[in-house]
């Protein structure tokens, strides 16, 4: 095996006991990076020099016998529209392309204290607003199992770099999916932890912006990795409590070992968009794996999702209204006939222009359906859904054609859903149909990472590892 092909606590676990070098894993995932990313174009503004000069000094730090983080040495990128000291952070537009960070995000210094070593900023749609990943000041990032289908979005890149071998870890950031979404596509596990766990603090000094009320509640970040144990882990590393950020957590919560039983309940279909037959088959041997490792199976209605789904539309959709001519303006076309597509969506379940009210309702409605989903769930049940109705989806079906496009949103209810409510979920692989890998979502109740974790780890040790994969 190749430093390359490990995973994150294979090689933190090298690192510390000198078995090899953080430089010597880091020139082989630059190696890697060579070799792939000129065809999938997924990690832009690399600097090979400064992630050696980085990768030895962590291995200066070992040597001295300093304290290790749980990622020390462990090659990492982080997303374009995430600050990172004195890297791009353009959102994918034009106009930001050149645009430096002066300093971290509260979730990236996170990581550069766990050990993180930063090898490159992954790619991302302008404004990080589709399920795809490509945008007009770098490109189109592909998926590495198929070129013709979406890596996912919005963090694309992160998953089509961690699915590739270009590093074993990712940060990414979800309002929509943007993170369990590219991890299902490209066959890797990503996680979107309970808002609040993660800090979601820009980098000191950065422009104040008062942001939308469903960005500041819904947005999230978290790590995407080929495996359970890495996401965990790299997840404890970026849960550190900043209480700056005003829907901040004051601690961090371990939940540890669910108390009773832990109940699965199975949710193929909520009205929106029929399961493909191969996203069936998925659910079927994702419930099939858990009944296997002791967890009881319920297949039932969950009706919370589908008004959850519908509510993302009325309360992102109007939030964005209001800054509607900024985005268009600064974003590429196929960002603008994307969100024109998203707002006709809205409008066959809320009207052309909600009015006030509506809004209002909306957001009160939201309060009720997290009570009745936090009763029903506990720390001991959770939902298992697909990933998406369909298999990845083709590249830019979002904005090639009106009937595709509105056809897209609707299967993406599981991704919607979740955002609108602020609980944690979970995308793991579940096996490939037709050269596709195919993923499996679980939502817990909030704070509950510990317990949704072990149910994809479950699942993971019964499915066959997928990645890293390059099939170009």
């Amino acid at each position: 095996m190749q430093f390359w092909e490990m995973s994150a606590t294979e090689i933190t676990a090298g690192v510390r006991d000198r078995t090899f070098s953080a430089e010597e894993v880091m020139r082989s995932c630059l190696d890697r990076i060579e070799a792939v990313n000129p065809v999938l174009n997924a990690l832009i503004d690399v600097r090979p020099e400064e992630a050696l000069a980085d990768a030895r000094r962590a291995d200066q730090a070992v040597a001295a016998g300093e304290r290790l983080g749980p990622l020390h040495g462990v090659p990492v990128s982080t997303k374009i529209d995430t600050d990172q000291a004195g890297r791009i952070c353009s959102l994918g537009l034009v106009s930001q392309a050149d645009a430096v960070a002066d300093g971290d995000a509260a979730c990236v210094a996170a990581l550069r204290d766990a050990g993180a070593v930063f090898v490159g900023k992954s790619n991302a749609p302008a404004w990080s607003l589709r399920w795809f990943a490509t945008n007009d000041a770098h490109g189109r990032t592909l998926n590495p199992w198929d070129a013709d289908r979406t890596p996912g979005g919005s963090s694309g890149g992160a998953a089509s770099s961690v699915a590739s071998g270009m590093t074993p870890v990712a940060h990414g950031n979800d309002i929509g999916g943007s993170i369990r979404y590219p991890a299902a596509c490209c066959g890797i596990v990503g996680i979107r932890p309970t808002v609040g766990l993660v800090p979601n603090l820009d980098a000191p000094g950065a422009p104040e912006m008062d942001m939308p009320l469903t960005v500041q509640t819904w947005v999230t970040h978290g790590p995407l990795a080929r495996n359970v144990a890495d996401v965990r882990a790299a997840l404890y590393a970026m849960a550190v409590p900043d209480l700056r950020d005003p829907f901040g957590a004051a601690a961090v919560r371990r939940i540890g070992a669910a108390p009773g039983p832990t109940r699965v309940i199975v949710v193929r279909d909520v009205g929106m968009a029929k399961p493909h037959a191969a996203v069936n088959t998925a659910i079927d041997r994702a419930a099939a794996w858990l009944a296997d490792a002791g967890y009881e199976i319920e297949e039932t209605d969950v009706p919370q999702l589908a008004e959850a789904a519908r509510l993302w539309h009325l309360l992102l959709g109007e939030d964005m209204r209001t800054a509607g001519p900024m985005f268009d303006e600064l974003g590429d076309e196929a960002f603008r006939v994307s969100s024109e597509y998203g707002r006709q969506k809205a409008a066959e379940y809320w009207g052309e222009t909600p009015d006030l009210e509506a809004y209002i309702n909306g957001w009160a409605r939201r309060g009720t359906l997290v009570t009745q989903l936090q009763t029903m769930l506990g720390a001991n049940t959770m939902v298992l859904t697909p990933a998406s109705a369909e298999p990845p989806l083709e590249q830019d079906a979002d904005i090639l054609d009106p009937q595709r496009a509105l056809e897209a949103f609707d299967a993406m209810w599981p991704m919607i859903s979740v955002p609108a409510l602020g609980f944690p979920a979970v995308t793991v692989p579940a096996g490939e149909a037709d050269g596709l890998p195919l993923s499996v979502q679980l939502i817990g109740g909030k704070f509950t990472e510990d317990v949704i974790l072990d149910a994809a780890q479950a699942i993971e040790d019964r499915a066959p590892r997928l990645t890293p994969v390059m099939r170009l």
